[in-house]
């Protein structure tokens, strides 16, 4: 047996997430994760909130690992009526390949820095269409600001990432606000994190 994929960021990271989703979801939430990775968040907040319908999700060149983790742990130790379901192969770039349900919510960490400059409005995009009217979408990750210099650890951090493949790079958050506006998703909250990482909030507004 292969030995589960593991992320030491997830492991230190999880108990700040979670406040934020316990925060902010409703009681009983769909959520979709866009690039559930190694599937420790998405177990972990399934132990945590009472009622969790969490769909995981991961490229299709990447999902072996993380559909081994959620098939040894989708049922040890969840919270009372929480649900985590088998992954969805999900490549934001294709349309086609978003699901035809409605979620409460969407969730992603760290994956609009890896993910090219071109993909970060289609995951945007995505989401918007997924989301029922009042849907939260969450982006946890380090971000830039237009006008901010950025910490010198995220400096670091985007330096490197640009190294390994100019698309990657730290994300210019007003720009994502104003992408986000375009389809519907109105910017309503920007809570700091541990690590000079932030989670930024939108709500998908009502369809008219």
């Amino acid at each position: 047996m292969q030995p589960l994929p593991y992320s030491a960021a997830c492991e230190r990271n999880r108990e700040p997430i979670l406040q934020v989703l316990q925060g902010w979801l409703p009681q009983g939430a769909r959520v979709l994760e866009v690039g559930s990775g190694s599937g420790q968040h998405a177990v972990f907040f399934c132990q945590q909130l009472a009622g969790l319908q969490w769909q995981p999700s991961e490229r299709p060149g990447q999902l072996s690992g993380l559909a081994a983790r959620i098939a040894l742990e989708a049922e040890q130790g969840l919270a009372a009526g929480a649900a985590l379901a088998q992954p969805l192969s999900l490549d934001v770039d294709l349309a086609e390949e978003w699901p035809q349900s409605r979620f409460d919510a969407v969730f992603s960490a760290n994956t609009v820095h890896i993910m090219a400059a071109a993909s970060v409005p289609r995951l945007l995009a995505g989401a918007a269409g997924v989301l029922e009217p009042g849907g939260l979408l969450l982006l946890y990750g380090p971000f830039a600001e237009a006008g901010t210099p950025l910490e010198p650890s995220n400096a670091a951090f985007d330096e490197h990432l640009r190294c390994l493949d100019p698309t990657m790079g730290l994300r210019d958050a007003a720009e994502i606000r104003e992408q986000a506006s375009g389809l519907g998703l109105e910017a309503i909250a920007d809570v700091a994190m541990p690590a000079q990482n932030r989670t930024l909030i939108f709500r998908r507004q009502s369809e008219s």
